[in-house]
């Protein structure tokens, strides 16, 4: 199940299929919990068993060495029943654990791995519902929620059995109240479905308004959208609300069903009880003991079919995460498709090349038409055009960010699909993320191993490291969210410093300079040239002042290329670019003498 505006969530048959693929890879784990948890209800039910025996033996008025030992029996099963129980908790505790540790792995890898324009076209709040919200309420069904389903299980099976060891009789009679508890499940579970599948999408909306509204909230300042936001986020929450009460609703209606099937299992117990002692089939002892062990299964059989809540919350919440996890991969982007690694396709230089590149969003026009452009290894080139010409999904594509719906983009004449296109292309974009931590580490995230010398060396180059050492704590001072604020110009700086650490052979600069501001503009050209230098760099020009001091300058209109060759050139030919030059020229009178 999908939707324009939401990930997919995987169906009942395939979030079945993953979790018996999950319990056969952990098989040994399972099949030990299941053994233990058997001897623990074993256990549960020896007590009950001996009680019935106490009782005749107290009726025959039998001596204190007779009774002695069934308290010690009585005694002996408790612990030993407690013990195996809480390690069978323990043990499929652990099983589903290891199965949730797997799972919420496997869900980031892959949304880390979803295409921009995915994650652009659903937003970032439900796939954070999805590993914070969903993987919450699947952690806890794991830890509390299946072990007690389990053990409540196992309970319930041998009890019925130690009934019918004693009278075939007393254990139909005990198995009056199954078919009642079934009912009720069929007629709760088919209602609740939905409703939780209904309240996870409503959480995932609610979260998706929060997070627009957190990240957006100079803007909802700036337009006084305060009370129009606080009145949609209302509306969410009030949604939610509504169906988490419709929920509870449904589950009051299921308790009043379980509390019928109880009342008449234990009568239909006690009333063939009743007449099979008084026929003499079975003792006093073995009637007691038999509604001991039914009256017993009251607080697990509810706990079992009470959890039924959790459960139908977490089955829909693994739904929504196996339904990421599923996600179709790029097929250009499988490690094991024919000649995706070896000799032949290994780049033998750093030129890059986009011949003949297409590119629509989702189902909306094309955007690029046929655009080929060639950089050779050490090149400069500068792409210009209008807003809206295609600068910026071209500068994606050639980062592998983006795939181009037709065309190839080549590393020293080979094509290379975006995963392998990435590991020798960088990008650095105007937006640039800060992470929370020291500063030294957020660079380390570049290259990990880098040392503290080369992480100087790479500051310096862009002409940061004197702020950065300057800082209250020098490179240790914690930055990002609720760390020292980095300018516009600093958090550029840093990404720069970044791109130096990877080291790769091209480099693509989209607008990097663009939110620094005329005064901080000239100080980021000269940090971006540092970091580019000896690279093959593609640079997506804001400010015309790029352009002019790259080997080719690309003018890049509706999707097409209008001209391209050599500033001096296409300043003379009067064409595109000259008009945009003159309309710079005119903005920015002292770039002439720049």
């Amino acid at each position: 199940m999908t939707g324009p505006d939401r990930l997919p969530v995987a169906d009942a048959r395939r979030t079945w299929a993953w979790l018996r693929l999950e319990l056969r890879a952990r098989w040994i784990g399972g099949t030990l919990a299941a053994l233990v948890g058997i001897v623990g209800a074993a256990a549960s039910v020896v007590p009950a068993y001996a009680l019935g025996t106490l009782v005749d033996r107290v009726r025959e008025h039998a001596p204190v060495s007779a009774i002695v030992p069934i308290v010690v029996v009585i005694v002996a099963a408790a612990v030993a029943g407690g013990a195996a129980t809480g390690t069978a908790t323990y043990l499929i505790g652990r099983v589903c654990g290891h199965m949730l540790a797997d799972l919420r792995e496997r869900t980031v890898a892959r949304a880390l791995s979803l295409p921009v324009t995915t994650l652009e076209r659903v937003g970032k709040g439900d796939l954070l519902s999805r590993v914070s919200t969903d993987a919450a309420s699947i952690g806890k069904a794991a830890t509390s929620v299946v072990p007690t389903m389990i053990s409540a299980f196992l309970l319930g099976v041998l009890s019925i059995a130690a009934m019918a060891g004693m009278d075939w009789r007393l254990g139909l009679a005990g198995a009056v109240a199954v078919p009642l508890y079934v009912a009720a499940l069929r007629w709760y579970l088919p209602r609740a479905a939905p409703k939780y599948a209904a309240e996870r999408h409503a959480v995932a909306g609610n979260s998706q308004l929060l997070v627009e509204n957190m990240q957006g909230v100079r803007t909802v300042h700036a337009y006084r959208l305060e009370q129009r936001r606080l009145r949609d986020i209302g509306d969410a929450s009030h949604q939610v609300h509504d169906i988490s009460l419709s929920v509870f609703t449904l589950f009051t209606r299921f308790v009043g069903r379980v509390n019928r099937a109880e009342f008449f299992g234990l009568a239909a117990i006690l009333v063939v009880g009743f007449l099979l002692v008084r026929s003499g089939a079975v003792t006093v002892g073995q009637s007691a003991a038999a509604a001991v062990l039914f009256h017993r299964l009251f607080n697990p059989i509810g706990m079992l079919l009470f959890t039924f809540d959790e459960l139908q919350a977490a089955a829909a919440s693994l739904a929504r995460l196996v339904g990421v996890v599923d996600l179709a991969s790029d097929p250009g982007d499988d490690p094991d498709r024919p000649g995706a690694d070896g000799g032949a396709d290994r780049p033998a230089g750093a030129g890059l090349e986009l011949s003949g590149v297409r590119f629509g969003y989702d189902a909306g026009p094309e955007v690029l038409h046929g655009v080929s452009i060639s950089l050779p290894a050490g090149a400069r080139v500068a792409l210009v055009g209008s807003t809206g010409a295609g600068k910026s999904t071209l500068a994606a594509i050639a980062a592998g960010i983006l795939r181009p719906g037709s065309g190839t983009v080549s590393v020293g004449g080979v094509a290379l699909p975006p995963d392998r296109l990435r590991a020798h292309v960088a990008i650095i974009t105007q937006e640039v993320h800060v992470f929370a931590g020291p500063l030294i580490e957020d660079l380390r995230l570049a290259r990990q191993e880098a040392s503290p010398g080369e992480i100087a060396s790479a500051l310096s180059a862009v002409g940061a490291l004197d702020w950065a050492t300057a800082l209250p704590d020098g490179l240790d001072t914690v930055v990002g969210e609720g760390g020292h604020e980095l300018t516009t110009a600093q958090a550029q700086q840093l990404a720069l410093a970044r791109l130096i650490l990877v080291d790769p052979a091209i480099a693509i600069l989209d607008e990097a300079t663009a939110e620094a501001g005329s005064l901080g503009a000239r100080t980021l050209e000269e940090s971006a040239a540092a970091a580019t230098r000896g690279r093959t760099t593609l640079i997506v020009a804001h400010r015309l002042t790029q352009a002019a001091a790259a080997d080719r300058v690309v003018v890049l209109e509706h999707g097409r290329i209008a001209e391209q060759g050599r500033h001096e050139e296409l300043v003379a030919a009067g064409g595109r670019y000259a008009q945009l030059w003159r309309a710079w020229e005119a903005r920015t009178p002292t770039s002439s003498s720049r």
